[in-house]
């Protein structure tokens, strides 16, 4: 077995999930926020499209995006999901349909890309389609009772792949076109993993179904939510044994307006790193958060 599929999580442990406010409060905030506003997550960069009264589900999603590159460093494994999916948005959710690809970078500092599909609650299942960095991608779920449709095709290779499942149940509330920051799960809980530096992925034809009507993710017949993904200091990020200096470093991803007729947008990866705590005395014995202090072989 390669050395890195050791040090990356199996795939069955590595979920895609709903949305995950930064603060509680937020997910009050989701519900009553104005169309075009911005909503801060931990996970999700991107948009969602939310339907009106008159337009009460959506049906279909589709969108293209190009491969992002991962920047990979050595001890670290981080970890990026670009998708389309309907469902997952709302703070009571308790499914999402979603089909995309992974850039991940494992802790040897190397890439890995691979494709993807998830009907949760289900675990993900990997799709025989082998993606790289740079390759065009164009993706499609679409809903009809309790069958899912997912479709991929790499337009750089060539490649399609299309299924149909049952799901026992489906989320039609909203649709989405996102970059994730992906989970680890255990039968019990899922914690939110250290975000890639993707550096940038662009979304184009991002369009949404909604009863016979189909428009792109600003259409006037719904209302679209910006969603900005925010990460607190991730392991790693230097304390100094000495106590001297606290560097706070922030991962954001951040949606650009979405425009155009086919509902076109760009994410972006910064990184920003400011003095937390500052001085502060060291106590003897206490722990070092993961990442820091001596390091072990990987």
């Amino acid at each position: 077995m390669d050395s890195d599929a050791e040090i990356l999580p199996r795939m069955r442990a590595v979920r895609r999930w709903v949305l995950t406010p930064v603060l509680a409060v937020a997910v009050v905030a989701l519900m009553a926020s104005p169309a075009g506003a911005s909503t801060l997550s931990s996970n999700w960069a991107g948009w969602v499209a939310l339907p009106t009264a008159s337009h009460s589900s959506f049906t279909s999603v589709s969108g293209s995006w190009q491969v992002p590159t991962v920047s990979c460093t050595a001890g670290q494994s981080t970890y990026s999901a670009v998708w389309v999916g309907l469902g997952g948005y709302r703070a009571n959710s308790n499914a999402l349909e979603q089909v995309g690809v992974d850039a991940d970078c494992s802790s040897s500092g190397r890439a890995h890309y691979d494709s993807w599909y998830e009907l949760i609650p289900a675990g993900p299942v990997s799709v025989p389609m082998a993606v790289h960095a740079g390759d065009d991608m164009t993706g499609s779920v679409t809903v009809h009772a309790n069958h899912v449709t997912l479709r991929l095709r790499n337009l750089t290779t060539g490649a399609r792949y299309s299924t149909t499942r049952h799901a026992a149940q489906v989320d039609l509330s909203s649709a989405e076109w996102i970059l994730e920051a992906p989970s680890s799960c255990t039968a019990n809980s899922c914690q939110t993993l250290p975000l890639a530096d993707f550096g940038g992925v662009s979304f184009s034809a991002a369009t949404a179904t909604s009863g016979s009507h189909t428009g792109p993710v600003q259409d006037q017949r719904w209302s679209a939510q910006q969603i900005e993904l925010r990460q607190g200091s991730r392991p790693g990020t230097a304390r100094f044994a000495n106590g001297h200096v606290l560097p706070v470093t922030e991962v954001i991803a951040t949606a650009s307006p979405a425009s155009g007729p086919l509902g076109s947008f760009s994410v972006s990866w910064t990184e920003h790193q400011s003095e937390g705590e500052g001085r502060r005395p060291r106590s003897f014995g206490e722990a070092l958060p993961l990442g820091e202090g001596t390091s072990s072989g990987s």
